[in-house]
């Protein structure tokens, strides 16, 4: 990169002192749908080390942006300039019993968060399928779980600390630089780096989950009834069928029992044989409709039933690489988005050369939020996710089955999941969120240079007339996602 030619011999010393990966090191997220080479991977130690970072980028015009674990299927996190690894930043800072809350820098992953709340008689309300990420990634993107009764992970912040794009330390809450706080929740790293955080917890709990089989209409018929059936509900629908999973969990004081999967069942046959009949699919996709069939059968249609922790029920294997692209609609809008998107299936099942898509399409429930970008922002929302499996990381087909998941969710008011790729671009965006303009003026207050600009935030959040300005000097990535398919 010809800025890095700007450096001086002391911040090049200083750059290399917190280099954590050699130059060239490819980044690449969990799926491998995203790559990117940073010129330089760095591990802060702390707010000090990211504080002469952004300077030196300031001066020397590069682009900074942090990553956690990486799980995001998008290119959120990529760069070529310089890559913030925030491992380092895991400490716990303080903990108050009383008002149950945690402070904890942002770079720490939720399953060592679950374990230090553990330690407290302390638990997250509510947690998404995996726990993979950082504190600070899920906030980013309203990385959410289910529960009618409960909000995303960036609605659980009361607290946080943010460097933004001149260097400048920045603490807010709901009393304190509330704009701010609203907006840096779910920021998408747009505004800075977000080094510590404070949640809202709970004293901790064991669920009692039981899932059940049951079809599409008998869920969505009376969707209200449904999603009060239990404080956390979710739904799977599994596409060229009527079949469906529904499951519930609710804070229980049984004994914990643990859940009666087998190894033989859902792992040998559930994972490895279903990843190898994926593969041979690839070849004959005509077979997918029967091959759901058969694992409904076989894996989904008894009920079963157990206790556990909380984040642990919350929590289940994500089997292996995906595509995956997820949109929140309005709850009221939920029974019809999902029948017209089983009418396309069906419809595609009819013709020779139409899509074949995987299961499950997964249907979870997200109380409003008042942060700024959350897909929540002043609704309460149903959250519809699609599937497509890359197995062995071989690509499959997806686009199509995109394009129409994506048209059926933007005519019945659906914002996507930040975390995942997706085709909203600024004018959608503005007219979706009725705070996006207040974003895009606050991104443009804390980060008035384009440090923390990516093609993901030009792409998505620039103004057309920013993005082409600042087009010259920013990053590139490499972006490995199969785009004939």
């Amino acid at each position: 990169m010809a800025l890095l030619s700007q450096l001086s011999d002391s911040d090049r010393e200083f750059l290399e002192s917190l280099r954590c990966k050699p130059p060239g090191t490819q980044f690449h997220n969990w799926a491998r749908t995203f790559t990117s080479r940073p010129s330089y991977f760095l591990a802060p130690q702390c707010e000090r080390d990211i504080i002469g970072v952004i300077q030196i980028a300031g001066r020397c015009g590069l682009s900074v942006k942090p990553i956690g674990s990486g799980h995001s299927p998008s290119d959120i996190a990529c760069t070529d300039s310089v890559m913030l690894d925030m491992h380092n930043m895991r400490r716990v800072l303080a903990y108050d019993a009383y008002a149950c809350t945690l402070t904890v820098e942002a770079g720490i992953r939720l399953h060592d968060l679950h374990q230090v709340l553990a330690n407290r008689n302390m638990a997250l309300s509510s947690v998404g399928s995996i726990s993979d990420q950082s504190v600070a990634g899920a906030m980013a993107t309203a990385t959410h779980g289910t529960g009618i009764g409960f909000g995303d992970i960036s609605s659980m912040i009361t607290q946080l600390v943010l460097i933004d794009g001149t260097g400048k330390r920045h603490k807010c809450d709901h009393q304190n630089n509330k704009d701010l706080f609203d907006a840096a929740r779910c920021s998408l790293g747009a505004l800075g780096i977000v080094t510590q955080v404070t949640i809202q917890c709970e004293p901790a709990f064991a669920l009692h989950a039981i899932q059940t089989p049951t079809t599409l209409d008998k869920a969505i018929d009376d969707l209200d009834k449904f999603v009060h059936s239990a404080e956390h509900v979710r739904l799977w629908w599994f596409p060229h069928t009527d079949n469906a999973v529904a499951w519930r969990a609710n804070r229980t004081h049984m004994e914990l029992e643990s859940s009666p999967d087998s190894f033989l069942r859902d792992r040998l046959y559930g994972f490895h044989i279903y990843q190898m009949q994926l593969y041979k699919a690839r070849f004959k996709p005509d077979s997918i409709p029967s091959l759901t069939c058969e694992h409904f059968a076989n894996r989904f249609a008894l009920q079963k039933e157990w206790v556990d922790d909380s984040y642990r029920v919350f929590n289940f294997d994500c089997l292996f690489p995906q595509y995956v692209n997820e949109w929140a609609v309005p709850l009221e809008q939920a029974p019809s988005a999902l029948r017209q998107l089983r009418r396309w299936v069906n419809s595609q099942e009819r013709e020779r050369n139409g899509a074949r898509v995987h299961f499950p399409v997964e249907v979870r429930f997200v109380r409003e939020s008042d942060v700024w970008l959350s897909p929540a922002y002043h609704r309460t929302v149903c959250y519809i996710g699609v599937i497509m499996y890359r197995p062995y990381h071989k690509p499959v087909p997806y686009k199509k089955y995109w394009q129409a998941f994506e048209d059926i969710m933007r005519t019945h008011q659906g914002r996507p999941h930040w975390a995942k790729a997706h085709s909203m671009f600024y004018f959608d965006l503005q007219s979706s969120y009725p705070k996006f303009d207040d974003f895009v003026l606050m991104r443009e207050l804390c980060d008035p240079y384009g440090i923390f600009v990516n093609d993901y935030i030009r792409r998505h959040v620039l103004p057309p007339s920013q993005s082409r300005s600042m087009a010259s000097g920013t990053s590139r990535y490499v972006a490995q996602h199969d785009p004939k398919l």
